[in-house]
Parts: C-alpha cells; structure tokens; sequence
C-alpha cells in the first residue's frame, strides 16, 4: 500500500513537471469612456486582449539544469479579441486585419467580405484569392491555382505555406502589411 501511494505520487509530480510545453503571453487593454447625451450618460468600456502561444522546443545537448536553450524559432499564434461594453450590453468582435500587403514587389489590398477576407490588386481592382477563417484562428486562402494555410504574426504581416508536390516540402509566403 505504502509503495503504491509513493508511486502514485511520483507519476503526478513527473507528469506535472513535463507539462508545460507552451509560452503563453495575455495582455488586456481597458479603455472606460463616458458618453452624456439627451438620454443621459453611457458608460462604454472597450476591453482588448492579445494573447500569444508559443510552442516551447528544447535543444536537447548535453547541458543539464534549469536554464536550457530553445531550439530555434518557433511560429507564434497572436489572438486579438475586443470586447465592448455599453450600459452591462456586452459584444465580441474579431480585429479587423483589412490594410495593404506588399510581396514579391506587388501591391494588394485586403478588403473584409463576407465570413472573411478577398485579396484585390488594386492596380486592376481584380480579386486575386479569398481567406476564410478556420475554427483554430487560422486561414485557408484560395486562388485560381493553390490552397494554402495562412496566419498573421506578431507584426500583422500574412504568412502563407503551401504545399509543393513536386519538392514534396512546404513554401512560405510572406505578405508584409504596409505601414
């Protein structure tokens, strides 16, 4: 019984220490406005939180202890979510990530449409692809030609990875967001 419950201990304390695989980073920005009007006073408060998950990869050298070395860089997942309050009203909204891009020396628009996004050179007011969200906060984006997986990184530019079959390996894309 007694080398059961030390067990026992032993496996939750190891299972505990093993779990943590992921830099998670919250940050929340509260803003309180007062509005008085002919209906008397609204009181808005617009809270945004950014969270950012990273997945932790250790390189694995000889070294021992606490301080061990990541293993590169790792994609960081950024989450925007702004919620408003007005007068205990509360609603959710997605940030909205319309603005110019530049890649590969070309010019494009992103303009908000629908459950997503449409991709416009606005040299010739074409729709050049379509971004629609997935339920992981990430992108499928779709052209004439190819599928791919999209995201945005820290900065707001857009990162796109296709597959490419004939390299079996994957291509990225990146579209700098225009400031």
């Amino acid at each position: 019984m007694k080398n059961l419950l030390l067990s026992t201990i032993f496996l939750l304390a190891t299972l505990q220490i093993t779990a943590q695989n992921k830099n998670v980073q919250k940050e929340t920005e509260t803003v309180t406005t007062t509005i008085k009007d002919s209906k008397g006073k609204k009181k808005i408060v617009k809270t945004v939180e950014t969270k950012e998950t990273q997945d932790v990869e250790l390189n694995m050298s000889e070294k021992k202890g606490k301080n061990i070395p990541m293993k590169g860089e790792s994609k960081v997942d950024v989450t925007k979510t702004t919620k408003v309050n007005i007068d205990g009203e509360t609603k959710y909204y997605d940030v909205d990530l319309s603005a110019y891009y530049i890649s590969d020396g070309n010019k494009y628009q992103m303009v908000q449409k629908g459950n997503g996004y449409s991709m416009i050179n606005p040299s010739n007011t074409s729709e050049v692809g379509v971004l629609r969200k997935t339920s992981n906060n990430n992108y499928i984006y779709r052209n004439n030609d190819k599928v791919s997986f999209g995201y945005f990184d820290n900065e707001g530019n857009l990162i796109l990875e296709t597959y490419d079959y004939e390299n079996d390996k994957i291509v990225m894309e990146k579209y700098s967001v225009e400031k």
